[in-house]
């Protein structure tokens, strides 16, 4: 077993006679959710300046990792698109409430939100897709019309196919039903996510990874980032972590270009936590831009989503009394990327593992409230 931790202490010590530091007792709570038997590899780091802490953990039971490796982030991803989204409006080349029918083709677009006879894909806002008020379905997990295989389920089927962004939108369009007219509820989906992409493409004439290299990753110096399939990093020195769905290892295979601008990024703790403070700091987006994307919604008990990005209030979701919240975003393959505002603290890993992503956020919460009593 390869294991790297790395804790600095810039400013906190042993807070009273027998206690554990606060680097130690992180360090116990993330290797005893390791040493789960599902579990394969993890990345975890968390950052505080305010409170001194820039502690980075590391531990892999098969291949070689360090708190540097990069990893594919899934959903975290989703972040960045709405940022770009954002970073084109204030440029006032798009604004949020502009319909999708405006920069994306007919053909593409027809027929793709069709509602008990009824179309309404000209009637979806910029808004609809970035917040999951579309209504429409998503091709990763939705249940198909004709029962074939949806999309997450043939990546193992199919691991060799390269799938377009236009053929995931015909995919939806042909085998799946809308859930309610844009606008009238809240479901997740990463069909609009591809939508996005789309957009961020025709608006400023260049593909989607090359707007984040330019806009983001590059001002920012996150030399580890890219968008997975599509684009290489700044610094290709260490090669991206593997994650599993059961004992499959999906890291590799092409039929993953199905995650693209809703799951496609590739990072690490480093880059991801240096884009979420550029975030809050209003270095990317125009303050009045980002607070519009904290338009919140209900999404489920304890968790509310904006634009791109997810609030989790841990009171409601773990029924508990607590004050702590965290802004961010989680993916799939239990990645995490989170800032809670009450301490200060970013909270950004994974735990590389399809089943494990309802326990990376509790692990989150359990950091946070570590930090919390020390």
């Amino acid at each position: 077993m390869k294991t790297v931790f790395i804790g600095f202490l810039l400013l906190v010590g042993v807070s009273a006679a027998g206690q554990q530091t606060i680097p130690s007792s992180i360090e116990q709570l993330v290797t005893a959710q390791f040493e789960k038997e599902h579990i394969q590899s993890g990345i975890v780091h968390v950052y505080s300046k305010s409170r001194g802490l820039n502690i980075q953990w590391a531990n892999s039971k098969e291949d070689t990792i360090t708190t540097h490796s990069p990893f594919y982030t899934a959903s975290i991803t989703k972040l960045l698109t709405a940022t770009a989204i954002g970073i084109l409006q204030d440029q006032k080349k798009l604004h949020f409430d502009d319909s999708v029918a405006q920069y994306l083709p007919p053909s593409l677009l027809n027929k793709l939100h069709v509602l008990d006879g009824n179309e309404y894909s000209n009637d979806i806002t910029l808004a609809h897709l970035l917040q999951h008020t579309s209504g429409l379905p998503d091709y990763f997990t939705d249940t198909t019309t004709d029962n074939s295989p949806n999309v997450i389920n043939q990546l193992l089927l199919k691991p060799n196919k390269v799938w377009s962004p236009e053929e995931l939108i015909q995919f939806t369009k042909d085998k799946m039903t809308p859930h309610f007219k844009p606008g009238l509820g809240h479901y997740y989906t990463d069909t609009g996510y591809v939508l996005l992409a789309l957009v961020v493409e025709t608006v400023s004439d260049m593909p989607f990874h090359q707007f984040l290299h330019r806009h983001v990753f590059q001002p920012l110096g996150m030399t580890h980032s890219y968008i997975n399939l599509k684009s290489t990093p700044i610094d290709k020195s260490l090669p991206m972590a593997a994650f599993y769905a059961g004992t499959h290892k999906l890291s590799a295979i092409p039929s993953l270009s199905a995650d693209w601008g809703g799951g496609g990024l590739v990072s690490t703790t480093q880059d991801l936590i240096t884009f979420f403070k550029a975030y809050h700091a209003d270095d990317l987006l125009q303050k009045e831009t980002r607070l519009m994307m904290q338009n919140w919604v209900d999404e489920t008990v304890g968790m509310h989503y904006g634009f791109g990005i997810r609030k989790v209030s841990f009171s409601n979701l773990l029924d508990t009394e607590t004050s702590l919240h965290v802004l961010g975003h989680s993916g799939s393959t239990a990645s995490f990327l989170w800032y809670c505002p009450e301490l200060d603290t970013y909270v950004s890993g994974t735990l590389n593992q399809l089943e494990a992503s309802k326990n990376a956020l509790l692990l989150v919460y359990d950091i946070l409230h570590v930090i919390e009593n020390n």
